[in-house]
């Protein structure tokens, strides 16, 4: 009996539902993962998360790696233990990070050199280091060492690009090793070409791995041309295994998403949104910030269970968000990670029940509506 498994329970259309078992507890799909960059999720404690209803976290690799140091993580038993997080982790591999400091890096066939952006040291990530820092992490999911290029850019850099990935996918399969109760996932590039997509693919169902992701979107292309790669993606890779959209999104990018088969996505969008005023809702975005909110005497969304809503007022959010009080970012980043959760309970449900188009719909249509008129 494995360790770690997957489960389809439910289709509906492209769309399903389903649950990733771990040791570490389980993960109900479609999942949002929201993001602890540095071992935290801003603003949130732990148990606060827990509460909105997710079932895992991400944590990056590159900005754990360089503070506090995976070493120390692992000396001080590993990363639940140290953020008090006792449920699934993910770890990705730091090449997205690494890849976003341009000025900073070198890349070869080995791996990538670059410079802290913290303190200027040196350092050397590769498909070994990733999978070693990440082993003393001691995360539940391990992603494969990947480049991902910006788009737009030209086929022939995408091509060389996704083949020296597919390179180091190998490595990474082979360095990561046999660590039963753990996954790792392999990363599909090919920007938006339909035959490089197919060939990537291929390359990682021959290597084998536990999940895949579809990376290299989400990074300047637009919602429209990562629709269309959505459209087609999914389904060149593996149906039983989870398949995972990197770094989305907005509300109607995940519900996108979602329709087109994705399994689990992650963003840092609802609690940055949160500590810059922003409160997503069924209603679309609202900002706090605006004037019209300071003498408003209701809450955020009428229909929502979670303490922003259920105890204070616009005019509360306003007024805290405008004087720079910390309360600010933790309410709106509470609300926003409830919002997120209740939409994916939400999806869950309706493809469960053979709904999904009505559900989609209806989110539509409540989202046309706008935010509740000004008093």
């Amino acid at each position: 009996m494995s360790l770690t498994s997957f489960t389809l329970h439910g289709r509906d259309g492209a769309a399903r539902t389903g649950v990733i078992s771990t040791p570490r507890g389980e993960i109900r799909t479609p999942a949002f993962m929201p993001v602890g960059t540095a071992a935290t999720v801003k603003a949130m404690l732990p148990e606060s998360v827990r509460a909105t209803g997710a079932d895992i976290l991400l944590g990056n690799t590159y900005h754990l790696m360089l503070r506090p140091g995976a070493e120390r993580v692992a000396r001080l038993g590993g990363l639940h233990k140290f953020m008090n997080w006792e449920r699934p982790i993910l770890t990705d591999s730091g090449g997205f990070q690494v890849m976003s400091l341009s000025g900073l890096r070198k890349l070869t066939e080995e791996g990538v050199t670059f410079k802290s952006h913290i303190d200027g040291s040196k350092h050397m990530l590769s498909p070994e280091s990733s999978m070693e820092i990440q082993r003393l992490l001691g995360s539940d999911i391990v992603m494969c060492f990947d480049e991902c290029p910006a788009l737009p850019a030209d086929r022939q850099r995408i091509e060389q690009s996704m083949r020296l990935s597919m390179r180091w996918a190998q490595r990474s399969r082979d360095a990561f090793g046999d660590r039963p109760g753990h996954m790792l996932f392999g990363i599909q590039q090919g920007g938006l070409e339909e035959d490089l997509r197919g060939e990537s693919a291929e390359a990682l169902t021959s290597i084998g791995f536990d999940g895949y992701a579809v990376g290299g979107l989400a990074v300047g292309e637009g919602q429209e041309a990562m629709f269309q790669v959505l459209d087609f993606a999914p389904g060149q890779l593996p149906e039983d295994k989870p398949r995972y959209l990197m770094g989305v999104g907005k509300p109607d990018d995940i519900v996108g998403a979602v329709k087109r088969g994705i399994d689990m996505m992650d963003c840092v969008l609802p609690s940055r949104s949160g500590r810059t005023g922003q409160a997503w809702t069924r209603h679309g975005m609202v900002n706090i910030k605006n004037a019209r909110h300071q003498d408003d005497p209701r809450p955020l969304d009428e229909h929502c269970t979670c303490p922003a809503c259920r105890s204070y007022s616009r005019a509360y959010l306003h007024h805290v968000y405008r004087a720079g009080e910390m309360i600010s970012g933790m309410l709106l980043t509470w609300h926003n990670l409830h919002y997120y959760q209740e939409l994916m309970q939400g999806m869950r449900d309706a493809i469960a029940g053979g709904r999904f188009a009505a559900f989609e719909a209806e989110f539509h249509a409540q989202r046309a509506e706008g935010d509740i008129p000004p008093l």
